[in-house]
């Protein structure tokens, strides 16, 4: 009923910037949190970040200065703007969702590959 796409990911190479945006559509009552997980080979996924329905915002220690989320509740949309990025922020990320209709479910979007490299 609801489906979370992914785009802006790419190759960029260390110090450059990637900006990730997730649009959420179909049977939507409200967002609550939006957020970013991400997911190396061989590594367990982890939360990036995550924003509330009010604004309130969460990072990774690993991410923290350097990345920044965003939400645009008219269009039920999650931004993800990386600078300075780093090798290691290699992965596939995915954008999650918490809506509610009648019930309160977590939606993951399909994943956008961001790969850092010289």
């Amino acid at each position: 009923q609801v489906q979370l796409v992914e785009s802006g990911g790419g190759l960029v190479q260390p110090g450059g910037s990637l900006r990730l945006s997730c649009a959420a559509s179909g049977k939507i009552f409200r967002i609550y949190t939006m957020g970013w997980y991400r997911q190396a080979p061989g590594k367990q996924r982890e939360l990036v970040a995550a924003v509330t329905s009010g604004g309130s915002t969460n990072y990774a220690d690993s991410v923290k200065g350097r990345f920044t989320i965003s939400r645009d509740n008219a269009k039920n949309t999650v931004n993800l703007q990386m600078n300075n990025l780093k090798p290691e922020d290699t992965a596939v990320y995915y954008c999650q969702a918490n809506i509610q209709y009648d019930v309160l479910r977590v939606y993951w979007g399909q994943g956008t590959q961001v790969t850092v490299s010289s």
